[in-house]
Order: C-alpha cells, then sequence, then structure tokens
C-alpha cells in the first residue's frame, strides 16, 4: 500500500497552488497550514531547495468524526497535501493517503472515516489540470 497519490500536472508553481486550494475548499476542505520549505530551509540552514510547499488541509466534519471516534487522532491532522516543483518545471501534487497512515489504529469506524477522507483527496488530486 503506497502512503500518497501524485498527479503532476502542466501549469507554473503557483497556479498549481491555487487550483490545489482551490479544488480542496470545493471538496469541503480548508487549509489550516501553509509551509513553504524552500523559503523555511534557506533561512533556517541556507540550504537551496525547488519550489515546495505543504499544505495542511482539513474538512471539518470528517475531522469532527474522526475526533469523535479517536481522541488522539489529532495526532494525524491535518491531511497534508504537497505542490513540488522537479526539474524541467514540472509540477506535482500530493496528498496523503489517510487509510494507509491510519492503518496501525484498530478502529473499523474510524477506517470508514478515513476512507472517505481518501476518497475526496483523491477527487481533489485528479481535478487539477
Amino acid at each position: 500500500m503506497t502512503y500518497h497519490f501524485s498527479k503532476t500536472v502542466d501549469m507554473p508553481f503557483d497556479a498549481a497552488v491555487s487550483a490545489t486550494t482551490a479544488a480542496l475548499k470545493s471538496h469541503g476542505f480548508g487549509v489550516l497550514t501553509q509551509i513553504d520549505v524552500k523559503d523555511t530551509l534557506n533561512k533556517k540552514i541556507g540550504a537551496k531547495f525547488r519550489p515546495y510547499l505543504i499544505l495542511g488541509a482539513c474538512n471539518p466534519k470528517l475531522a469532527y468524526e474522526a475526533l469523535m471516534l479517536e481522541d488522539k487522532i489529532g495526532t494525524m491532522l491535518p491531511c497534508n497535501v504537497v505542490v513540488q516543483q522537479h526539474e524541467g518545471g514540472r509540477v506535482e501534487i500530493s496528498a496523503v493517503d489517510p487509510v494507509a497512515s491510519m492503518s496501525a489504529i484498530e478502529n473499523q469506524k474510524l477506517g470508514a472515516v478515513a476512507g472517505k477522507v481518501r476518497d475526496l483527496l483523491r477527487q481533489v488530486v485528479a481535478e487539477i489540470a
């Protein structure tokens, strides 16, 4: 089982970030955090890195449902979505597979919620043109 699903898109990095954020919103997710890895690595250790942004996405209804089933599930929230630029300008969008990341938790009801989130995140990634 892979821990993510990804798609490469033919668009500029900033446009891919905007498209990803819009697709997340259309499926009930908000972006709670945004980590600019390129900027952070440069500031903290002087490293040069490609454009790489981590979006911490949350669907409040499903997060609430998960928290009601498992009080420590917050250690795995929010769901991370990565937008990164590779050599040659290719941009890749990747989302965590919550079913894979929560597979160690023995709670069938939580697994069902994770499945709903996975389905939505797959749709988000698939919709980005």
